[in-house]
């Protein structure tokens, strides 16, 4: 990124769900580097984001909240207004995953996670969006899709079907209020090491699997899908809307 560009969220908020571990704390931690407060909601603790960004003298402000609930996840946001006192970026990150057959999984499992990762992301950009308007703000809203985005996903019917569904609602959002003045985009992670894929990576077989698809040869850091949300919501990225870009070392070029 340019140099220009290193302290471009001085002064501004930037909301991340799922920030307290693998992806969302790694994004968290990265915009309090590029200068904004973090309120940082999820529904465990987020103690070592929270370290990191008071380490880099921006403030942090933790919700806990399950975003698979429209009206709890909409309160967080207005918390993390009322505590920092603005909202500039919105990072919808939060998403679980359920790893039975499709034969298997059981309906309250799949509604599960459809209520996390589509109806979670929203009900927070909806109220990130509704803030932006009412205060004149030329918010940037970035969603996380994935890879699973493009294609179908062997023992995750419901996380395909979710983040299928994330990128819809994303050039929905971009078509509704990009003439409004707000920017939404989406990044598609690929294979990325985190708690969620740690069995994955842990399986032999499968493991090998996915490397022998993926170009670069190895599995993305959490801090690469940051680097690429911080590019979305900076003013290198001003002109890219509606856009999902993909974080996969070459995944879906195979």
């Amino acid at each position: 990124m340019p140099a220009t560009f290193t302290d471009f969220l001085a002064g501004e908020v930037a909301l991340v769900t799922g920030a307290s571990r693998g992806i969302g704390a790694a994004i968290a931690v990265a915009l309090a580097g590029l200068g904004a407060d973090v309120g940082l909601v999820q529904r465990g603790h987020a103690a070592d984001a929270v370290r990191a960004i008071d380490a880099l003298g921006r403030r942090a402000h933790v919700v806990q909240a399950d975003v698979g609930d429209p009206a709890v996840a909409e309160r967080a946001v207005a918390e993390v207004v009322a505590s920092l006192g603005r909202l500039d970026v919105c990072i919808c990150n939060a998403g679980i995953i359920d790893r039975d057959p499709a034969l298997e999984i059981a309906p309250e499992e799949f509604q599960r996670v459809l209520a996390v990762n589509v109806g979670g992301a929203f009900a927070v950009s909806r109220a990130a969006a509704r803030t932006f308007l009412e205060n004149g703000t030329r918010g940037r809203i970035v969603h996380l899709a994935s890879v699973t985005s493009f294609h179908g996903s062997v023992q995750a019917a419901a996380y395909s079907t979710s983040k299928g569904a994330v990128a819809q609602l994303m050039r929905s959002q971009a078509n509704e209020w990009g003439p409004r003045g707000l920017r939404v985009n989406a990044v598609a992670p690929g294979w990325v090491e985190t708690e969620m894929t740690a069995a994955l990576r842990e399986d032999p077989v499968r493991n090998a699997e996915l490397l022998n698809r993926i170009p670069l040869g190895r599995w993305a850091t959490p801090e690469e899908v940051a680097d690429a949300v911080a590019f979305l919501v900076s003013p290198a990225a001003r002109y890219v809307h509606g856009h999902v870009l993909a974080v996969d070392g070459g995944y879906l070029s195979r």
